[in-house]
């Protein structure tokens, strides 16, 4: 094992000359996980400034892959640097995030040893840079260097999920795969075929990730959008419009996917969302599919409608820990889940008070917090409409009390689906 040196280094910032190709990259990494995992910043926050100084846009994916699998596989690679050390890095410690940039890049991208070494080591100086050649080469030189099955939780994670926590790890072991959501769910066996994918429920598709999305048929005509399968349940559970000119609500609707479900079905929607910048993708993809919403930048908790609507689907601001698969940042954040639940709640009391009588109300979260999904519903004083299992893909199944809830675990022999909760009411 090596030891770590008593003495204190300090890293260089600019990470060494960047002649050196592919280390710009490297270097766009560990500053993504740096926002992280010390700023508590999300990877879609931090993104954007620090891949602009990479060029190429398949370097800035792999940036991008390299910073998403050292956060999904965090504690398996700690443990794996601690036990070639007699004296632990501290968990900030640059050599230690370079360490397991390198080491992710051999074991789950299936870089060549010689070509980590030569981008990794760069971003680190002097005594670190000896420092993680050794550990690194101690590791591989093992020739036992792996990875389990299933990642790892973080502890303040698998205390939040309990008994859950295995069956949701199982799920967040791989990228999820590409869905898309048809608008016209008629034709689902036609795109199916076209595309080379597979249906688990009217009007989806699913495909390999990898897909260059703009260039797949059916892109341009506006025939689909991205969505995961298990986001989509929500506007289903909505429904067709009952009648012609029937009004919904979608309140917090960007990105828009649940505004197209629902103009598809018929309804007249308004979609609002406190973000006008985050609408201007619903917008895009309103003119792309042909699809039509009023769109209204606005906050729920100031805004008031002139009339009543048919139908409401409250998206709900949450933790989005059930997004993890796509967004493995999301297991390093705490999230301020009694400020989350407490907007929660008045969203779904200000939109209740919205719903003309024989409505439906829906209310929905990406989160596998029971505080946000299940305490919530048992919370909220309405006339519950079940969920069915005629509603789910094969093989989900409602909870007792007749909600939707889904994990990352579920339906791991096609692929998995994000975590979801949703409950209906009725007017």
């Amino acid at each position: 094992m090596v030891r770590t040196p008593r003495s204190n280094f300090t890293p260089s910032e600019t990470g060494g000359p960047v002649e050196i190709q592919g280390l710009a990259t490297r270097l766009a990494a560990l500053r993504l996980i740096d926002a992280v995992v010390r700023r508590g910043a999300s990877l879609d926050q931090a993104a954007p400034p620090l891949l602009r100084p990479v060029p190429r846009a398949d370097d800035r994916a792999l940036a991008m892959a390299i910073a998403q699998e050292v956060l999904r596989w965090l504690v398996d690679l700690d443990r794996l640097i601690d036990s070639a050390m007699r004296q632990p890095l501290p968990d900030d410690a640059k050599a230690r995030t370079v360490l397991r940039m390198m080491l992710v890049q051999v074991l789950r991208l299936e870089l060549p040893p010689h070509a980590v070494i030569a981008t990794g080591l760069p971003l680190l100086t002097g005594g670190p840079r000896r420092l993680a050649h050794g550990v690194f080469s101690a590791i591989l030189g093992k020739g036992e260097a792996t990875l389990p099955a299933a990642p790892s939780l973080p502890a303040p994670v698998m205390l939040r999920w309990g008994d859950r926590a295995t069956q949701i790890a199982a799920g967040l072991a791989e990228p999820p795969p590409l869905d898309l959501t048809l608008a016209d769910p008629n034709a689902t066996a036609a795109w199916a075929e076209q595309l080379g994918g597979i249906s688990l429920l009217p009007g989806h598709v699913r495909l390999a990730r990898g897909q260059a999305v703009e260039s797949l048929p059916g892109f341009a005509a506006g025939a689909w959008w991205v969505q995961d399968l298990a986001a989509t349940i929500p506007a289903r559970l909505v429904g067709a419009a009952p009648f012609p000119g029937a009004r919904a609500l979608d309140l917090c609707a960007a990105p828009g996917g649940k505004t197209l479900q629902l103009a598809s079905a018929g309804w007249a929607v308004t979609a609002l969302d406190k973000s006008a910048r985050r609408l201007e993708r619903l917008t895009e993809n309103l003119l792309r599919t042909g699809l039509s919403a009023d769109v209204i930048a606005a906050d729920v908790l100031t805004w008031q409608p002139d009339r009543g609507f048919d139908a409401i689907l409250i998206d709900a601001p949450c933790s989005a820990t059930g997004t993890a698969r796509r967004h493995p940042d999301v297991l390093h954040r705490q999230p301020a889940l009694a400020e989350l639940t407490e907007l929660q709640a008045a969203l779904l009391a200000r939109a209740a008070a919205w719903l003309n009588p024989g409505g439906t109300l829906v209310y929905a979260v990406c989160s596998l917090e029971t505080v946000e999904g299940e305490d919530q519903a048992k919370a909220f004083a309405g006339t519950p409409v079940p969920v069915t299992s005629a509603e789910l893909p094969v093989g989900i199944v409602p909870s007792a009390e007749g909600w939707l809830r889904t994990d990352p675990g579920m339906l791991a022999e096609v692929g998995g689906l994000d975590g979801f909760f949703a409950a209906r009411w009725r007017g």
